[in-house]
């Protein structure tokens, strides 16, 4: 939350008008001097001598709605992300499709969405490989398994993991788009969260100090 600027810089410390190279000191009226001894005396500046800010004023989160917008979805993402398990990567060893091996050696692995890795050696024979278009999922991964293993002179071997094209879908995009509701709701909860952590905050500190056998009161 933005809190409001009054509350973070109400005063304005006046600029000190003091000349450290004056090379004579002028002769002060007795109470001025009474005065200035007392100031010099005494750290820091005294109250009368601060200035309310003028012009500040507070701002709400609630006022901007870019912001308000920005902060609930990133709340609704992280939250949904909390709340569901992490989906496997492509090249998740329970993603794999098929291995291809060369004298019992394994050369490359591709995996249910299509994407392969292999060693150095044989990408270096393999060079650049134009994929067909239109093919993608366990379809792509066949097809590469097949055509890695005719130009490395190696055997396809399949996986117990392997899907067929009908079973895979997609990877969803990480990417979402939030309707009016799920925006207002989500930036609710946010504050209703808020709130609720500063009251525990609260309620521990107070119970600190009441252990401490002092009081003290954080309402101002």
């Amino acid at each position: 939350m933005i809190s409001g600027l009054s509350s973070a810089l109400p005063y304005l410390r006046p600029a000190s008008t003091s000349d450290s190279n004056a090379t004579s000191t002028p002769k002060l009226h007795p109470e001025m001097s009474a005065a200035t001894d007392a100031a010099t005396s005494s750290p820091g500046i005294s109250v009368s001598q601060l200035k309310p800010l003028q012009g500040a004023k507070q701002i709400s989160v609630a006022d901007h709605p870019d912001l308000r917008d920005l902060m609930a979805t990133n709340w609704l993402r992280t939250h949904g992300a909390s709340a569901s398990q992490p989906a496997l990567s492509d090249d998740a060893p329970e993603n794999t499709y098929a291995q291809v091996k060369v004298d019992g050696k394994v050369l490359a692995t591709l995996y249910n969405g299509g994407s392969s890795t292999m060693t150095n050696a044989a990408a270096a024979k393999i060079g650049k490989l134009e994929d067909p278009p239109g093919l993608s999922g366990p379809d792509l991964a066949q097809w590469r398994a097949d055509t890695y293993a005719k130009l490395l002179g190696g055997t396809v071997e399949k996986a117990s993991t392997a899907i067929t094209q009908s079973q895979w879908a997609p990877r969803e995009s990480s990417s979402a788009t939030y309707s009016r509701e799920q925006l207002d709701a989500a930036f609710q909860a946010m504050l209703a969260e808020g709130r609720k952590a500063a009251a525990q905050l609260q309620s521990s500190y107070l119970a600190s100090r009441a252990q401490s056998g002092t009081s003290a009161d954080i309402s101002a």
